[in-house]
């Protein structure tokens, strides 16, 4: 692995990183935006007094950091390949470029000793997946992963109360920043209900340290709903999601295309509402992200 010098220089100094996944950057967002998101979200990071950390592999090299150089190519670079845990030995070994989802990037961050990772939504348990078996391999290695995950929920055209099962069943735990609500994503809240609710970051770090004091080896998930000054019109919502599914069967658009489509769906239909809601979230989950880790930091600090 590739460390910045940025990075690097917060890790031997203990100072608080934030981990931040790279398929947001080439395969989330359209571009210009996507390069002007992933350069917020890095400053947002900073100002809050915690270093940023965007994983990515870059020409067969894991890379923790990114120099601005590499941030740009993933944004611009048409070849980036869409890179999970499985994915990521046939990346490295053929020399590609490939951005990490939430799965790889908890699995790289943690090997890397970075514990505490932003992202926008999770994967989670596709709709239909009676059928087709289809659920993200984010599920998965959060099951395997002490990571701390500060999110907005699972992305809204997933099944969010399967979800939820899946996640109970992998002993990933689940706590609502200032909520009992779970977030919907592009939604200020979903009809489901979650166990723990947090006030502060402070909170959070004290959850941290508790599990790790217990050796639990699951990952703790943030969910962080949205101001619904800033939430999509839920009719809005519904509507096109209703509309997006329906065009998606007809396509024969199935597997790991559909998230996507339904995204970019979503882009179009709402003429960019989707999208500003989009960049809302990701900057907000990583401005508590950093907020988590200074005082994660600061508490492990004091127990020593």
């Amino acid at each position: 692995m590739q460390y910045s010098r940025e990075v690097a220089q917060a890790l031997e100094d203990q100072r608080p990183v934030v981990a931040l996944e790279s398929t947001i950057i080439s395969h989330g967002l359209p571009r210009p935006e996507n390069l002007r998101v992933a350069t917020q979200v890095e400053s947002t990071v900073r100002a809050r007094g915690a270093t940023p950390a965007t994983i990515a592999i870059v020409d067969g090299v894991v890379h923790i950091g990114l120099e601005a150089p590499d941030l740009t190519r993933l944004a611009l670079d048409d070849n980036v390949v869409k890179t999970s845990v499985r994915d990521i030995a046939p990346t490295v070994a053929s020399g590609a470029t490939g951005a990490t989802t939430v799965a790889a990037t908890s699995h790289l961050a943690a090997l890397a000793k970075i514990t505490i990772f932003a992202t926008g939504g999770l994967g989670g348990v596709h709709r239909q997946a009676r059928e087709s078996w289809d659920e993200s391999a984010d599920l998965v290695a959060l099951s395997k992963t002490a990571t701390t995950v500060i999110c907005s929920g699972v992305k809204s055209v997933l099944d969010v109360a399967a979800t939820l099962e899946r996640l109970e069943s992998l002993n990933v735990a689940v706590v609502g920043y200032q909520t009992h609500a779970f977030p919907g994503f592009y939604l200020t809240s979903t009809e489901h209900r979650i166990d723990w609710s947090v006030n502060d970051e402070h909170q959070v770090a004290q959850i941290i340290a508790a599990r790790d004091a217990a050796d639990v080896s699951s990952a703790l998930i943030v969910a962080n709903p949205l101001p619904p000054e800033l939430q999509l019109d839920p009719d809005v919502h519904a509507q096109v999601l209703a509309e997006g599914i329906a065009l998606a069967r007809t396509r024969n658009i199935h597997g790991k295309a559909v998230t996507p489509f339904l995204l970019d769906h979503f882009h179009r239909q709402t003429h960019g509402a989707s999208l500003v809601v989009n960049e809302h979230l990701i900057v907000r989950n990583a401005d508590l992200a950093a907020r988590i880790a200074v005082a994660s930091v600061a508490t492990a600090r004091k127990q020593v």
